[in-house]
């Protein structure tokens, strides 16, 4: 239990994090590499170059200084945090170093007003926040179907859409898997020729029907000067038979029950776990719209299954094209949503920044409105 005036203390920085945060953060991860290269292999190199980490750790360690005292309220961020963590393999040694790297960089960025007294109060609180992470992921640890990762068999691969690919993969040790969750990921973990790190990445499920394997969905990404390394080396290199390693199915976006209709907001790749949830929602008869944005036609993946729900009176499609017809607007959902839908969303960082302002402008609570961007989740400031 952290005493009144640590809490005190750590409040009192608020004003410094929000103005510092990022430049604290950019020398953690930058001082954490050059003592511990070995951590390369773990964080995301690409969003680490865009400056997505640093700013998902600014927010995280802002809302932890806001709510010191009340720690609870930001266990819903802190929860999807600790799957991205159990799903990378992040274990309770990993946290002195994360601390020891942060308080460095306080001192660094700081100065002189880092006092001993805020270095204190800090490092006592760090431990507190720490352990809370520490003890969701070893239960999550512990209901996890395997540990470390594991190799799989590439079953099947399927030309989804012009830039994005299916893999349906199965055990090599041949057991029985254990059903899936709609909205839940697995974590690829590849090493590119010529690369000196392993590189992992998140990937959505797109069925919760295993009998036949896990399918994942993998965009190509080829645009701006950080062109994904793993989506590009699993479309060009991950063929039928070869084997690729796993760990197990992780997250927590995931449709809850609601007597609500649903709505479900989806751009690009984004569609792969709300199609999950489709095919999980649609056969208990819920009412769902389905509203997804891309560039053209031939952008959009899974048009096998999108014309199975054609027939189904309580499944409305709704494509947006952005070539075409612009962005998703604020016109386009207001024509389309009620305001009284349960809202799930999967995309891109900058689709989720757009999309949360522009329900929250119809007057949308943010309450009804669930998402998971392919990025940093603490990255989207709101």
């Amino acid at each position: 239990m952290l005493s009144q005036e640590t809490r005190d203390i750590v409040k009192a920085t608020v004003p410094v994090l929000e103005q510092h945060g990022t430049e604290i953060t950019s020398v953690f991860y930058a001082h954490m590499f050059e003592e511990h290269p070995e951590l390369l292999n773990i964080f995301n190199k690409t969003n680490q170059k865009l400056g997505r980490q640093q700013t998902a750790l600014a927010q995280t360690v802002l809302a932890a200084a806001k709510h010191i005292d009340h720690l609870e309220a930001i266990i819903p961020n802190v929860n999807q945090i600790a799957h991205k963590h159990r799903a990378l393999e992040i274990k309770p040694e990993h946290y002195p170093i994360v601390g020891e790297n942060l308080i460095y960089a306080i001192r660094k960025v700081l100065g002189e007003a880092a006092t001993p007294e805020i270095i204190n109060a800090w490092t006592e609180a760090y431990g507190v926040i720490a352990d809370v992470f520490i003890q969701l992921e070893k239960a999550l640890y512990d209901e996890a179907e395997w540990q470390g990762f594991k190799p799989f068999k590439v079953a099947r691969v399927k030309e989804e859409s012009a830039h994005v690919k299916s893999f349906i993969v199965v055990p090599v040790d041949g057991q029985a898997l254990k059903p899936v969750k709609a909205g839940q990921y697995i974590t690829v973990k590849v090493h590119p020729e010529g690369d000196p790190n392993d590189m992992l990445r998140h990937y959505s499920i797109c069925h919760t029907d295993i009998t036949k394997g896990i399918e994942f969905a993998v965009k190509r990404d080829v645009h701006g000067e950080e062109k994904g390394a793993v989506s590009n080396y699993l479309h060009d290199t991950l063929k039928e038979g070869d084997e690729i390693l796993l760990s197990a199915p992780a997250g927590e976006f995931t449709v809850k029950a609601t007597d609500r209709p649903l709505a479900f907001i989806s751009g690009g790749v984004g569609m792969t776990p709300l199609m999950a949830m489709l095919h999980e929602q649609a056969v208990k008869g819920k009412d769902v719209k389905f509203i997804h944005s891309a560039y053209n036609r031939a952008e959009v993946p899974f048009k096998d299954e999108i014309t199975a729900f054609h027939n189904q009176e309580n499944v409305q499609f709704y494509f947006n094209y952005s070539e075409s017809a612009g962005r998703l607007t604020k016109e386009k959902l207001e024509g389309i949503l009620t305001g009284e839908e349960e809202i799930y969303m999967c995309g891109s960082v900058n689709f989720m920044e757009v999309m949360l302002k522009t329900l929250t402008a119809m007057g949308i609570a943010r309450e009804q409105i669930h998402f998971e961007p392919f990025g940093p989740k603490m990255s989207i400031t709101m």
